[in-house]
């Protein structure tokens, strides 16, 4: 389980395809300082275990349904990817629980600038919205975030300067291929309370039931 909130950018340092899957080798300094062989890591957004490591880098194995289901087949050498330990006792919990499984894509439709923030608009699969509402935790590249708007097609997210200078969202552009995760308690009350809800989950349903 992890947090959402990104200690470090590793950068991709080499990638092999072993049948199906990929091992990918990442550079990275400070996470690597605690780190074990057969650790969780957040890739991307993604739950990865380590199967080796050195002084300078890690590597981990996508098997072929990670690679189906995420952007970790798009990744090539040099790109920049979004890294975080998995979640101890001792740990802060400042964003959200993430479990590092992502459920879907999504693509980049538009980015707008200005000094305060950064609006960031995704499209998603219409099946998802149930798990979006209004203000809610979104997993997005490993990185928790608020949703700030949505529609069935689509939804935006506000990321503050710091938070875009110190992800790989910087790198991102219009048509970017973005990793999803939505919000495990949300799904939690889409599928424990949906059949009372006739599949309309809202901010004003939940209000009601004391959320």
């Amino acid at each position: 389980m992890f947090t959402g909130l990104v200690e470090e950018i590793g950068i991709i340092d080499k990638i092999v395809n072993p049948g199906e899957g990929r091992e990918i080798t990442i550079k990275a300094s400070k996470i690597l300082d605690e780190l074990k062989e057969g650790d969780s890591i957040n890739v991307n957004g993604v739950c990865q275990t380590v199967i080796r490591f050195d002084k300078k880098t890690f590597t981990v194995e996508a098997v072929a349904e990670t690679i189906k289901k995420t952007n970790l087949g798009l990744l090539s050498k040099g790109d920049k990817v979004n890294l975080e330990s998995s979640l101890t006792l001792s740990k802060k919990l400042g964003g959200h629980f993430v479990l590092g499984h992502v459920d879907t894509t999504g693509k980049v439709l538009n980015i707008s600038k200005n000094p305060q923030s950064i609006l960031l608009e995704i499209s998603y699969p219409p099946e998802f919205q149930n798990y979006i509402i209004h203000v809610g935790s979104i997993c997005i590249e490993g990185i928790s975030l608020t949703v700030a708007s949505f529609t069935n097609k689509s939804l935006t997210v506000s990321v503050i300067p710091h938070t875009w200078a110190n992800t790989n969202l910087e790198e991102k552009k219009v048509a970017s291929v973005l990793n999803l995760e939505f919000d495990v308690l949300g799904k939690y009350a889409a599928k424990i309370l949906g059949k009372e809800s006739k599949g309309k989950i809202s901010d004003d349903w939940l209000k009601k039931l004391g959320y």
